[in-house]
């Protein structure tokens, strides 16, 4: 499992204030909790600071990697924000995301086009946001065609589904994980990541509700989270979803994460 730690978002206000303020210290120990706690990337996000974006996400970049030896994924549908943190990043980036949505989707492919960057694919296209199993398809098909046209291998593209709010549909949780299954089953090599929050949007408790959705999908073959890796059951759900999935050979993950106190809340 895949986890890119989600913390580093400017549209948290203490991050939002801790990035104008350009406050080295809180930002690093932000990532060294993600990193410490089980995150394979480090999500860096400046979106709400318009005309200033890539600037602050180049220092955000450098900022966490100066205090974690741990890629970012670079989120942001800006190529330029992207190419200016991508300067100063060291090691493989991921970025976040691709769409099929023209504008980005021509901005973003000569970005990635032959390199080997990690790459989050969204489904999502200018009709809008995709309900059925078979709309999500219909997308990821031309995405991962395009993607691979564009010379970026399958083992580098992560589809994401798209989670949408159950309280608005009740079917959209079902339509996502069926859309992982058929993703993972039908385009062997690629990778499925999702940012799984949103499905409880609305509702109370939601964090009883994305625990269990986590394990829907992870049965149903999802290897990527974009999550917050500070939240103990969650991680400790994750290791148990994958070692009963069969992904945890002699079970040797679960019992690690046993010894090192994972299951203790």
């Amino acid at each position: 499992m895949i986890i890119v730690g989600e913390l580093i978002n400017a549209s948290r206000k203490a991050i939002g204030e801790a990035i104008r303020a350009q406050d080295v210290e809180y930002i690093q120990k932000v990532a060294k909790d993600e990193f410490e706690a089980g995150a394979n990337y480090i999500d860096v996000n400046a979106g709400i600071f318009v005309g200033k974006e890539p600037e602050y996400l180049r220092w955000l970049v450098k900022t966490v990697q100066e205090a974690v030896d741990c890629p970012c994924c670079i989120d942001s549908p800006d190529p330029k924000a992207i190419e200016e943190a991508l300067s100063v990043h060291k090691g493989i980036a991921m970025i976040n995301s691709i769409s099929l949505e023209k504008a980005r989707y021509d901005a973003l492919i000569p970005v990635v086009a032959g390199t080997d960057l990690k790459v989050v694919a969204l489904c999502m296209s200018d009709d809008g946001m995709p309900e059925t199993m078979d709309d999500r398809l219909k997308i990821a098909d031309k995405l991962i065609n395009g993607l691979v046209q564009n010379n970026v291998p399958l083992d580098n593209i992560y589809v994401d589904p798209l989670v949408q709010p159950i309280s608005t549909n009740s079917t959209f949780a079902v339509e996502f994980i069926n859309s992982v299954e058929a993703i993972m089953t039908r385009f062997k090599g690629v990778h499925t990541m999702c940012g799984l929050s949103n499905i409880s949007y609305g509702l109370p408790e939601r964090k009883f509700m994305n625990h269990a959705f986590a394990i829907m999908a992870i049965g149903k073959g999802l290897d990527g989270l974009i999550i917050n890796p500070l939240d103990k059951m969650m991680m400790a759900s994750l290791i148990t979803a994958e070692t009963l999935a069969g992904r945890d050979d002699y079970c040797v993950k679960y019992l690690k994460a046993y010894r090192n106190k994972t299951f203790e809340f």
